[in-house]
């Protein structure tokens, strides 16, 4: 593992709220926020309500830059956010996981908490010197946040439709 768990959590969170605004939006409906809080371990309030979901859409942008900003830029737009937040952080243990760091109130509005973690994570990566395991997809017609924690570095698209349309493209330049 390169980052604590928790780290990990919110760098994929991150990554897969900043691509969610990415056409076609897949973060349009209250369903889709939940889908999103159960498959990345968000834990605090959750309202379940249309205003929530606007304000964790409303996010996403920021998230973009910070997670694809340089060192100079990341470490403005991080203090910026913890800054904002009022952010204060805590060791705290819950659920199945081990001590690890909260630095907002659990009761805190679900888009603060959001920008908060991810703070926090990139926190741990600039720390680490890691921000070559953030970048943009390799597929030209994309601009998927890639968040690379494979040992070897060799991650390259967002997604796996975005490594097979270049894999086909690939193949049948190599045909021609």
């Amino acid at each position: 593992m390169l980052f604590t768990h928790d780290t990990e959590l919110a760098l994929s969170a991150a990554v897969t709220l900043a691509n969610s605004a990415l056409e076609p939006d897949t973060l349009t409906e209250v369903a889709d926020l939940d889908r999103v809080w159960d498959d990345n371990g968000y834990t605090g309030r959750h309202e379940r309500t249309r205003a929530e979901l606007e304000s964790v859409r409303a996010v996403r942008g920021r998230l973009r830059e910070l997670l694809t900003a340089d060192e100079e830029q990341a470490v403005a737009l991080l203090n910026a956010m913890l800054h904002e937040a009022d952010a204060v952080p805590q060791l705290v243990r819950h659920d199945d996981l081990g001590w690890h760091i909260h630095a907002i109130d659990p009761d805190a509005p679900l888009e603060k908490r959001i920008v908060v973690e991810t703070a926090m994570a990139m926190v741990d990566v600039l720390r680490a010197e890691e921000l070559s395991r953030l970048s943009v997809c390799a597929d030209d017609t994309c601009e998927g946040v890639v968040l690379d924690l494979s040992r070897n570095r060799s991650k390259r698209y967002c997604s796996t439709t975005c490594g097979n349309r270049n894999a086909v493209a690939a193949y049948r330049a190599r045909q021609r």
